[in-house]
C-alpha cells in the first residue's frame, strides 16, 4: 500500500521544518511538498496529488481561510487540517475553518520548551488524525445492525439527553442543536474534545445559531430543560444530585481515551444519576470515547442514538459503539436532532421543571 502523501502548507520555515521531520519519521507517511503561502499551495496541489493538506491560519496575503475556500472549491473531499493558535483569535478562526470545510485541527506547539517537546507534542496530536482522515478499505464494510429497539411499554420518560464528539463535531452539534425546538423539555450536557477557549467559543457560536441557551459547563449549576451545557476544555463534566436536584461538577482528573473532557465520565454519571430516563448520542468523532460510557448508560436501562457512517467524518466514535453493539439507533446526521426530538417528547406526563424523575 503506498504511503499517505501530505502537503504541508505553513509561512514559518520552522513549522514547516518541524512538520516535515514529524511526518517523514512515519513509514507509511510521506511529505508530499510543501508552501509558505496559500497562493503557492494552490500552484502547487495538482501536480503533488496529496491525500492531505495541513494548513497554517495565520499566513501574510493569502490566508488560511482564504486558501481553505479555494482547496473546497477545487478538491471537494481533500482532507484538510488546520494548523492554529491556542489563542482566542485563533480559537474563533479555527471554528470558522471547520464551518467552511475544514476537517479538523492541531493546535501549534507554542509554549513547548524544546525542540523535541514540539515535535512530540505534535506528533501525538496530528499523527492519529491523519490517519483516521486517510484510512482506506480493502473491502466494502459490512453493516453493523443497532440493537432492536425497546417495546414502547419499556420505554421510560427522558429526562436528560447526553451528547458525545470529537472530529466533525462542531459542523456536527451546528446541524443537531438548530433543529431542536426551543421549549425542549430537558437539558442536554454535550463533551465535544476541544481544548480550553475553544469550547467557550463553540458554546457562543451554537447559542446564536438555534432557540435553545447554549453554555460552557459552570461549577455548581443546574441543567434546566431548553438549556445546553457543553464540558469546558481541558475540564471533565459530571452530574450528580444534590437534594432534589442535579448539578454539574468539573475537575481535572486523569484524561480518560486520551482525552479530558472525556464522554465516558459524562455519560457514566449521567447513567448514575437518571438511569433509564437517560438518552445517549455519539456522534462522528475518532477513537472509542464514549463506548464504556454507553454500556453504563443501557445497563441503567437509558438508550443510546448513534451517527451513521456515511454522514460522519471520521466513524471512530459512533462506529466503536455500534460494533459493541450498544446502539438502540443509528442514524445520518440530518435525522438525528428529529429522532431525539421524538423520542423525548414520547411518554411525556407533568412534571415539575428541573425535578428528577422517580426511582
Amino acid at each position: 500500500m503506498r504511503p499517505i502523501r501530505v502537503f504541508v502548507v505553513d509561512d514559518s520555515a520552522v513549522i514547516r521544518r518541524l512538520l516535515t521531520e514529524v511526518l517523514s519519521a512515519e513509514r507509511e507517511i510521506e511529505v508530499a511538498g510543501t508552501a509558505a503561502n496559500g497562493s503557492l499551495a494552490l500552484e502547487k496541489l495538482a501536480p503533488a496529488n496529496p491525500d492531505l493538506v495541513t494548513l497554517d491560519i495565520e499566513m501574510p496575503g493569502m490566508d488560511g481561510l482564504a486558501t481553505l475556500v479555494e482547496i473546497r472549491k477545487r478538491y471537494p473531499r481533500l482532507p484538510v487540517i488546520m494548523f492554529s493558535t491556542l489563542t482566542e483569535r485563533g480559537a474563533s478562526a479555527t471554528l470558522e475553518a471547520l464551518a467552511r470545510g475544514a476537517s479538523d485541527y492541531v493546535t501549534k506547539p507554542t509554549n513547548a520548551h524544546s525542540a523535541d517537546e514540539a515535535r512530540e507534542r505534535v506528533r501525538g496530536e496530528l499523527i492519529a488524525k491523519i490517519r483516521s482522515l486517510c484510512v482506506v478499505r480493502e473491502s466494502p464494510a459490512q453493516p453493523i445492525a443497532a440493537l432492536p429497539r425497546s417495546a414502547p411499554r419499556l420505554r421510560a420518560r427522558i429526562e436528560i439527553v447526553a451528547i458525545g464528539t470529537s472530529t466533525g463535531g462542531p459542523n456536527a452539534l451546528g446541524e443537531v442543536i438548530p433543529k431542536i425546538p426551543g421549549d425542549f423539555p430537558v437539558p442536554i450536557v454535550i463533551v465535544q474534545h476541544m481544548p480550553p477557549v475553544f469550547t467557550r467559543l463553540l458554546a457562543e457560536r451554537l447559542n446564536k445559531l438555534g432557540r435553545l441557551a447554549v453554555h460552557e459547563g459552570e461549577e455548581g449549576r443546574t441543567p434546566r430543560p431548553g438549556e445546553v451545557w457543553i464540558a469546558p476544555g481541558d475540564y471533565h463534566m459530571t452530574l450528580a444530585r444534590r437534594g432534589p436536584e442535579v448539578v454539574m461538577a468539573m475537575n481535572q482528573d486523569p484524561p480518560e481515551n486520551c482525552c479530558r473532557p472525556a464522554v465516558d465520565v459524562l455519560f457514566r454519571s449521567v447513567a448514575g444519576v437518571y438511569g433509564s430516563s437517560a438518552l445517549g448520542v455519539v456522534l462522528t468523532g475518532m477513537g472509542s470515547d464514549g463506548t464504556s460510557g454507553a454500556q453504563k448508560i443501557r445497563d441503567a436501562g437509558g438508550e443510546i442514538f448513534a451517527q451513521d457512517e456515511a454522514s460522519s467524518v471520521v466513524w471512530g466514535m459512533p462506529g466503536s459503539v455500534v460494533a459493541a453493539r450498544q446502539a438502540d439507533r443509528v442514524c445520518p446526521l440530518r435525522s438525528i436532532a428529529g429522532e431525539v426530538v421524538g423520542r423525548v417528547l414520547s411518554n411525556r406526563r407533568p412534571l415539575t421543571a428541573g425535578a428528577l424523575p422517580a426511582k
